[in-house]
């Protein structure tokens, strides 16, 4: 008992030295010893507090960088920088050059993204450090967290050099070398990414650690995989990663009705983000979800909600639509609770079983096997409402799949721009919606004070 007193005793100096150790650098080429040392090393010898250095993790995902439902996030940001989202915003709002294509290397939007997104990879990095020099931390404990730190790191760089191009693939909390880092090539950070996520599934358990699927398994690490391998071309890995996840029938149940599918509880989802608060719900349903016109923030474009097919239900339970009896606009609605409900009913799904089936689908026909890319596609298609398709040749299923990857995948951490960004299609589709789209737009600026920083990150992406 007296032990017992002594960790609880001490839980709320270790998870202060986290903090600090989390929270203590803007950028990551700004990182310097921090003063908690001694008491971080402690964390990893001990399960409850290295856990709660993973949790943290989450947490700083959920309400800042990339991943984060806020209007700051990529689901909003690129959804208003292609063409998914019209921007209402006023002109100080960090979403408003994302809307108007108006991006600049000094913008704050790009300073926040880049920051709490090293800073984040940083943490993971920690963790990693900390369990590999860890004594007492039993090995399965160890595996786990290792695991998900990997994952963590692969799947932010991943969205990274999606974004950004080439950017420096931190692998290590050594502040020196990161101050100096160089940016690796795209191909070259995407095998990386492959690299970190192909050692997480050895070392992730198959099963997950709650109900809640809100810390990654084996099968999430897989997910990724099949994504990054889609990205890279290499269609017959990407199709088996996908069935490493689709095969898992007794975990992973597919969802006929669309309402259930973003509920916490879907038994498509294979890892999301809890809320902070019980009763709370995500934030991306306080970001899109609008009561009265004109739109507050932004409405879903026309070129998306002209996308679904006639009778797709889709559109029908995943968008509403907001009238004054003059004017309407439409609102993503796949996430419906806007305030607290007591119990919270939904969390921030990052990966889904639909995504799966897609990438399969798409592997399938650049492989040739279209009987296989027909069946996963139309696994889609005929829960949305619509009959199989008519698609018939490898590149008419192709096509066929990236509509079905637009109206499936929408407002869902920027797919929709990756997807127009890796087949060679951004300026066919925003040419004619975007002012002054141009090429270079594929990427995002590196932020300005960045480059001033560490001169090997130099040259600026072309056009800004």
């Amino acid at each position: 008992m007296k032990n017992i007193l002594s960790k609880k005793a001490m839980l709320p100096i270790l998870i202060l030295g986290i903090a600090i150790l989390f929270t203590s650098c803007d950028s990551f080429t700004e990182v310097d010893l921090p003063d908690s040392q001694l008491t971080a090393d402690a964390v990893f010898e001990d399960r409850l507090t290295a856990n709660a250095a993973m949790t943290d993790i989450y947490t700083k995902m959920r309400d800042n960088g990339l991943f984060t439902g806020l209007f700051t996030g990529l689901s909003n940001q690129l959804g208003l920088y292609s063409d998914e989202l019209n921007s209402y915003y006023n002109p100080g709002s960090l979403s408003f050059n994302f809307g108007n294509n108006a991006l600049q290397a000094s913008g704050t939007e790009i300073a926040q993204l880049w920051s709490s997104s090293y800073s984040q990879i940083y943490a993971a990095n920690s963790v990693i450090e900390g369990v590999d020099h860890s004594v007492s931390l039993p090995e399965p404990d160890r595996n786990q967290l290792k695991g998900e730190a990997l994952f963590v790191r692969a799947l932010i760089h991943f969205y990274l050099v999606n974004s950004f191009g080439g950017v420096p693939y931190i692998s290590t909390t050594n502040y020196a070398a990161n101050r100096i880092a160089h940016r690796t090539a795209e191909n070259d950070a995407l095998l990386l990414v492959k690299s970190d996520l192909e050692q997480a599934i050895t070392l992730l358990p198959e099963s997950y650690s709650s109900p809640e699927r809100v810390r990654p398994n084996r099968y999430a690490a897989y997910a990724m995989l099949a994504r990054v391998n889609l990205y890279l071309h290499l269609w017959d890995q990407a199709s088996n990663a996908a069935s490493a996840v689709l095969n898992q029938t007794d975990v992973y149940v597919w969802e006929n009705d669309l309402d259930k599918v973003f509920l916490k509880e879907s038994t498509t989802t294979i890892w999301q983000l809890m809320p902070a608060m019980m009763g709370d719900n995500t934030k991306e349903a306080k970001t899109f979800v609008f009561f009265n016109g004109p739109p507050p923030s932004s409405s879903l474009s026309p070129t998306i909600l002209n996308a679904f097919e006639a009778n797709d239900q889709r559109k029908v339970h995943w968008t509403k639509m907001i009238t004054t009896g003059v004017n309407s606009w439409s609102h993503a609605y796949k996430y419906k609770e806007y305030s607290n409900t007591g119990s919270s009913v939904e969390y921030s799904i990052v990966l889904r079983l639909a995504e799966q089936y897609l990438i399969r689908a798409e592997a399938r026909a650049h492989q040739g096997d279209l009987i296989g890319a027909k069946e996963d596609l139309n696994k889609i298609r005929n829960t949305a409402g619509l009959g199989d398709t008519p698609a018939s040749t490898s590149a008419e299923i192709i096509t066929v799949v990236l509509k079905e990857r637009q109206t499936e995948l929408f407002c869902e951490f920027g797919h929709r721009f990756f997807d127009l960004k890796r087949n060679g299609l951004l300026d066919i589709a925003l040419s004619p919606v975007k002012s002054g789209w141009n090429t270079t737009d594929r990427l995002l600026p590196l932020p300005q004070k960045e480059l001033l920083l560490n001169p090997n990150l130099a040259p600026q992406n072309d056009g800004y």
